[in-house]
């Protein structure tokens, strides 16, 4: 089932980094990030209650995602 959730979470993780780029702008690093991870975790589909284990196994995997996100964006 993670692995299937995998390509699902890089997809939103792209959005969720224009997404805080457009609301937050500049000079905002931690907010943007915590606001990418936050649109990730609400967007991943799978029931509610499956989410807080979601995001504990698959923290790591979020952050990565969502820094290469940025990357992309970057180089863009």
């Amino acid at each position: 089932m993670l692995n299937k959730l995998k390509p699902k979470i890089k997809e939103l993780a792209k959005s969720a980094v224009v997404i805080a780029e457009r609301t937050l702008g500049g000079n905002s690093g931690k907010q943007k990030k915590q606001m990418a991870i936050e649109y990730v975790l609400n967007h991943i589909p799978v029931p509610i209650f499956i989410k807080p284990l979601i995001s504990l196994l698959l923290s790591s995997f979020i952050d990565d995602a969502i820094e290469f996100a940025v990357e992309y964006m970057e180089v863009k």
